[in-house]
């Protein structure tokens, strides 16, 4: 009998996912809550990098229950995770790959986790995923596992490898990787959602950048403040990349460099904008709940912006970094 995995969310990590888990021979189900992209998936099939995945099944949420024994990949945005989680009866074999710390989630025993840095795009209501930025899936223990539940996470991750449509790492500890995620998602995805760019722009328009610099810097401190380890997501360590900023010719010279790879590439906020919902709660909003005390002025303001224009359904615009940044105190930004 084949091994079998149910991946909830048929976004551009869920596709890339089930893509890689085919190919490997595992028997595939994909659990989706939009019922026009459930029907696209049913009519046309489900595609990563313009190739068809089969066979793969396509189940609408309202139908789905925890299966006994197989694995369950959990790609979905956060906010979603409540209704989720509430079928969920048995943890042990839950692997989720979001951005963000859920406070239900994080209460769970599951043993494994994983962390994607590669870029994948997926229309709303097609089926149909796209790997825009290369990079890889961490995955590993997130916490003291027992040498069987050693032994399911590694085969996993060989699982993934198979397909080689992105890197894959096992690691023993999939908790550094996943903050210092945290450390770059919680600086890129609220200001350029909020200012409706690309993340390249970050980088290249000069109040963008300086904003995003300087939330780099205390998404930084507030994770040495909490004593969260870091490891190497990208390029370079989290470490080498606060020297950089240190020296701002040479963090903007940098800046140049990694610009044409995040061209038309948008964080995973920007559709949520408007929408009423995002997951500013599990990326700054768990920022500041582990710094306490912690001087995180930058992270309120995002936070505060954020909720502003979610709840005011305004239109994403560049104006609304100005206007924080007017608010800000001058050292805030130093």
């Amino acid at each position: 009998m084949k091994p079998s995995a149910h991946i909830l969310g048929a976004g551009g990590i869920g596709i890339a996912v089930a893509a890689s888990l085919v190919q490997a021979g595992i028997d595939v189900t994909v659990v989706e809550s939009n019922r026009v992209k459930v029907a696209a998936a049913r009519r046309d099939g489900m595609s990563l990098n313009g190739r068809v995945i089969e066979p793969v099944r396509v189940m609408h949420f309202d139908e789905w229950q925890q299966p006994a024994g197989a694995t369950v990949w959990l790609c979905t945005k956060t906010f979603d995770n409540q209704a989720i989680l509430d079928r969920i009866d048995e943890p042990c074999n839950l692997v989720p790959i979001q951005n963000g710390y859920e406070p239900r989630l994080e209460r769970m025993d599951h043993p494994a986790e994983a962390i994607a840095s590669f870029v994948s795009y997926c229309p709303a209501d097609r089926p149909v995923a796209t790997i825009t930025r290369a990079g890889a899936i961490h995955i590993g223990p997130r916490r003291a596992t027992t040498a069987q539940e050693t032994e399911s996470i590694r085969a996993l991750a060989t699982a993934l490898a198979v397909g080689r449509n992105f890197l894959v790492h096992y690691t023993e500890d999939v908790r550094p990787f996943k903050a210092s995620k945290l450390m770059y998602n919680a600086a890129i995805s609220p200001l350029a959602a909020s200012a409706g760019v690309d993340n390249a722009q970050l980088i290249v328009d000069p109040l963008a950048r300086r904003l995003f610099f300087a939330l780099l810097r205390e998404n930084f401190a507030i994770l040495q403040h909490a004593g969260q380890s870091l490891e190497t997501i990208g390029p370079f360590h989290p470490r080498t990349v606060m020297r950089i900023l240190t020296a701002p010719m040479l963090a903007n010279w940098m800046g140049m460099f990694f610009r044409p790879s995040l061209r038309g590439t948008y964080c995973s906020m920007s559709p949520d904008m408007g929408s009423g919902r995002t997951e500013i709660d599990a990326y700054n909003g768990h920022l500041t709940r582990i710094a306490g005390d912690f001087p995180c002025p930058l992270n309120r303001a995002v936070i505060e912006l954020v909720e502003r224009i979610s709840r005011e359904r305004l239109a994403p615009s560049r104006e609304h970094l100005r206007e924080m940044a007017n608010a800000l105190a001058p050292e805030a930004l130093q």
